[in-house]
């Protein structure tokens, strides 16, 4: 029988909520991270930060200088009621939204949860299942306490493992009966290609990241999310535990045996790892070699080992946005996508960011990850970055959000009639929010617009864009048609 899907939004703590002194919240890794103009340099820049860039930010906060967009957010902290309630009558089935660490433990070792964390995230809980929407909670989205980066050195410390665990049974023991699914950790392979947001490393003032320390820190990663899903099942045993990750669905650059040996072995590496880890529950066999080819060491225990086949996740997912292209040679023209670059496919159009247009590519993921987990599959984030344009009557207008919305949920629903099967869909940055990857407000992801720019000015009102409508009508269309 097929399942009816569900349909949603999401948003994320640090680019949505703002306040980040209200309540006693504590500095997180992405509140020091700085705005920059677009150039060639900007975005590595903003997002793989040195000690003295840290230090440089925390001074400038404490001035009040500076523009630090993730401190602002979308103010989603101060529009919460208003929010939730035009995610009702958008229609989703359900949200996806995450918890700030650093909101209820700001500085992530102390003993107890903060009261007012406590009180903001009680009303954000019980906001959502008034308006009947369904929860996915993602515990940790690219922002841990910046304290626990300078005091221990991030998840390159297994200590912040049992601290892990202890905000993460906080959260099941207060709101568990309010939580339907759930990730330990968003784009949890993103700690490889993008250390500062997936794993809280600093990157050395002059030199490579170490990739000891960042393998180290995934790993650590991996045994807290198998304990958090054992803390969850005995306190919420109905919410359902997932995994997820960046997908890219590679492609090779050529027909050549070199550059299809290198799509496969990238996506071993880039994307595989984590899925095996979390969903198949195993150390899988290619990550030997691996580690031994480039000089990395990494401490794994069986009592890992065991936690990883006793407790493996009961959904996957992932975003997806675009796809790309490996070579052998990588001597073809760059484009960017979702946090890497890749080479340029001349069959697909691409965003002004670079992003390229691949609806066929979702499809091609929900079966990959479909076979080769045979769990469900739930697409936790996907959607269309783009400048949109407020008119003088505050209409805005964004048919290429339509379109591109449009073509991947045909390709959505080919998959599941191919046999996958796929939970549902979330739209990534339903309101408006600051892109994690460029620290805009430029780019926009939404289908509620927020009045404020790349340096904070602006009103921050709601508006309704075009496609909110159309994805009203769609979600509408959809269950008068398949049923609630």
């Amino acid at each position: 029988m097929t399942r009816t899907l569900m349909w949603g939004g999401a948003t994320a703590s640090s680019q949505y909520e703002g306040a980040a002194t209200v309540g006693g919240k504590g500095l997180d890794t992405q509140d020091v991270r700085p705005w920059k103009p677009r150039t060639s340099n900007a975005t590595c820049e903003t997002r793989l930060l040195t000690a003295s860039a840290v230090a440089k930010a925390k001074a400038d906060l404490a001035a009040r200088e500076g523009n630090y967009p993730f401190t602002r957010g979308t103010q989603g902290h101060d529009h919460l009621e208003e929010d939730i309630a035009l995610l009702q009558e958008l229609g989703i089935d359900i949200y996806r939204f995450s918890l700030s660490w650093a909101r209820l433990f700001p500085q992530g070792d102390e003993a107890e949860p903060s009261p007012e964390g406590l009180a903001y995230y009680d009303r954000v809980f019980e906001a959502v299942r008034a308006a009947g929407m369904k929860t996915f909670v993602t515990l940790t989205h690219y922002a841990i306490p910046l304290h626990l980066v300078e005091a221990y050195g991030s998840w390159t410390n297994r200590a912040l493992i049992d601290l892990y665990e202890r905000f993460a049974r906080t959260v099941f023991e207060r709101w568990g009966s309010m939580i339907d699914y759930y990730l330990p950790f968003n784009e949890i392979n993103a700690g490889y290609f993008s250390p500062w947001n997936g794993v809280g490393l600093l990157r050395p003032e002059d030199g490579p990241y170490d990739q000891s320390a960042v393998f180290q820190s995934l790993h650590h990663q991996f045994v807290a999310s198998a304990k958090v899903i054992r803390a969850q099942r005995e306190i919420c045993p109905d919410a359902r535990s997932g995994c997820m990750v960046a997908a890219f669905c590679y492609y090779p650059h050529t027909c050549s045996p070199e550059d299809n040996w290198i799509k496969l072995h990238d996506e071993q590496v880039n994307m595989w790892y984590p899925v095996d880890v979390l969903a198949c529950g195993i150390q899988p066999y290619y990550m030997d070699a691996f580690y031994r080819d480039h000089g990395i060491t990494v401490d794994i225990t069986d009592e890992d080992l065991e936690l990883f086949a006793r407790y493996s996740c009961d959904f996957v997912s992932f975003s997806y946005y675009s796809s790309s292209v490996l070579g052998a040679a990588d001597n073809g023209e760059q484009t960017a996508g979702n946090l890497v670059c890749s080479i340029k496919n001349p069959y697909l159009e691409a965003s002004e960011w670079g992003w390229q247009i691949d609806p066929v590519g979702l499809r091609t993921q929900l079966n990959a990850f479909y076979d080769r987990t045979h769990k469900p599959v739930f697409v936790s984030e996907c959607g269309f970055g783009a400048r949109d344009r407020l008119e003088d009557d505050g209409s805005i207008h964004d048919p290429y959000r339509v379109e591109y919305l449009e073509r991947h949920f045909e390709q959505l629903l080919l998959a599941q009639q191919d046999g996958v099967d796929v939970l549902g869909f979330i739209l990534w940055g339903v309101i408006d929010i600051v892109s994690a990857g460029s620290c805009e407000m430029a780019k926009r992801y939404g289908v509620v617009y927020v009045d404020a720019d790349d340096r904070g000015e602006g009103t921050y009102e709601r508006r309704k864009k075009d496609s909110f409508d159309w994805y009203r009508s769609y979600i509408e269309s959809y269950h008068a048609t398949h049923g609630a």
